[in-house]
């Protein structure tokens, strides 16, 4: 129930602000806006000003009078808006046979109907901004004061770029860096059209690193490769009903000890489970100030239930912003996102990502938002944040039904100055509606073998 419940949220927010878009830009525009639905398919119950509240699909030919059906539908996989005189995913054509009325989506010139297709995508635009800039507002930011990096392990994009474990990183393109922020803005913001020259102290010594741009951008899709000292392991996130949950641990707890060895790094929990399949492992953990002993016995697999990662637990510098000194960090996060989506992109179609690892359905999302949910408030925004951004990229891509393929179609029309006929639009439509559905299908599928 958690994962539907946060999966309905994460979408209701999203496609409610989309949406909206559409319908106060087609408002402003003087248009007509006949339905205004959260989710697909069947109407499940709804507000007009005609009938008022009512449950189940109004009657086939009922008329709203020019009011607005405020609807929640079955689906719970997006929403639309239903605008008068406009070929879209409803494929009501009605109005075809009749004169086009001012008030019609068909009847407006080029320059209202661009804004009104264009709406939904600036407004996901706007919430990512809007997130993005209240976390830097009201939370600040939290900085790492330290410029050594953490254990390299063998064969790890670290290791392949010339690190080893605990070097300290002096300056970046001969410039000195005293946080992990600068390193992190030097090495992946900074210059990135040439290549980078890291001095690193090593032993006592000062050696130098080139590392090829290509090599930095290629590799730091899904986060940077480097990871600041010191670090301890944290529990990602635990399963139900597994031996972990049954011993108490929680999402966010540092493992400090496991069957009486310090752990400093994630390898050694994955050994230490596997060695002790048939007996109970004293674990030490720390939950906020708190320091929990308890015991956890594996399954028969050799697992208790758990994903771990790394944390971060040296110096931390929190740096707040102002409320204009907020706004070009908030563009600068979305920029760095938007940058991400199409190098992936690029990836999936050079065939260097796998399609499954890159593109996510209705199960990855609701996995995601219980993680981030349970992580914390902010951790939760920060993925809508993205969720959204990812939305409004893919929306305004030119493709059929999608805001991007009307935008092409309206654009098109104003240029030749004459409308295309509605069958080719329907056509056009169901084209790609079909194309989308079955990219859905697919979709889902990887989800759910991916369980």
């Amino acid at each position: 129930m958690d994962y539907i419940i946060y999966f309905i949220v994460t979408i209701a927010i999203l496609v409610f602000v989309h949406e909206f878009g559409h319908f106060a830009a087609a408002k402003l525009s003087k248009m007509r806006v006949d339905v205004f639905a959260i989710g697909f398919g069947k109407r499940l119950f709804g507000y007009n000003k005609v009938s008022g509240f009512t449950f189940g699909d109004l009657p086939k030919d009922f008329d709203t009078q020019g009011n607005t059906d405020y609807r929640l539908s079955l689906l719970p996989l997006g929403g639309y808006v239903k605008i008068a005189g406009m070929v879209d995913e409803s494929f009501d054509t009605k109005f075809a046979d009749t004169e086009p009325k001012p008030y019609e989506f068909r009847a407006k010139k080029t320059l209202p109907k661009l804004f009104v297709i264009t709406a939904g995508v600036m407004m996901n635009l706007s919430l990512t901004i809007l997130i993005f800039w209240g976390i830097n507002f009201f939370q600040g930011k939290e900085i790492a004061k330290s410029t050594t990096i953490a254990i390299v392990d063998k064969s790890t994009i670290a290791e392949k770029a010339g690190f080893q474990s605990y070097d300290k990183i002096l300056s970046v393109n001969n410039v000195p860096v005293k946080d992990w922020e600068e390193v992190v803005d030097r090495i992946l913001v900074d210059n990135q059209s040439s290549d980078v020259k890291i001095n690193v102290e090593r032993n006592g010594k000062v050696q130098s690193l080139d590392i090829q741009r290509k090599f930095i951008t290629e590799n730091s899709q899904n986060g940077f490769f480097l990871f600041p000292y010191p670090t301890q392991a944290i529990v990602v996130e635990v399963l139900k009903n597994s031996p972990a949950q049954d011993a108490g641990m929680k999402s966010g707890d540092l493992i400090l000890s496991l069957n009486s060895i310090s752990i400093k790094e994630g390898t050694q929990i994955t050994d230490i489970i596997a060695a002790s399949t048939d007996k109970s492992i004293p674990i030490v953990l720390l939950r906020d100030k708190d320091t929990i002993r308890t015991s956890v016995k594996p399954a028969m697999d050799g697992k208790i239930g758990i994903s771990h990662s790394v944390a971060y637990i040296g110096e931390i510098e929190y740096r707040t912003y102002g409320f204009f000194e907020s706004i070009p960090q908030a563009f600068a996060k979305a920029k760095d996102f938007t940058v991400i989506f199409f190098s992936m992109m690029k990836k999936v179609f050079t065939g260097k990502l796998a399609f499954k690892d890159a593109f996510g359905g209705p199960v990855k999302i609701a996995q995601f938002a219980v993680r981030s949910a349970d992580s914390g408030g902010i951790a939760f925004l920060y993925f809508l944040a993205m969720l959204s951004l990812n939305l409004a990229i893919i929306n305004i891509l030119p493709f059929p039904v999608l805001d991007g393929g009307h935008f092409v179609i309206i654009l098109l029309e104003g240029i030749f100055r004459r409308e295309l006929p509605i069958k080719i639009k329907m056509v056009i439509q169901n084209i790609g509606f079909a194309l989308l559905l079955l990219l859905m299908a697919f979709i889902i599928y990887n989800d759910v073998i991916s369980l």
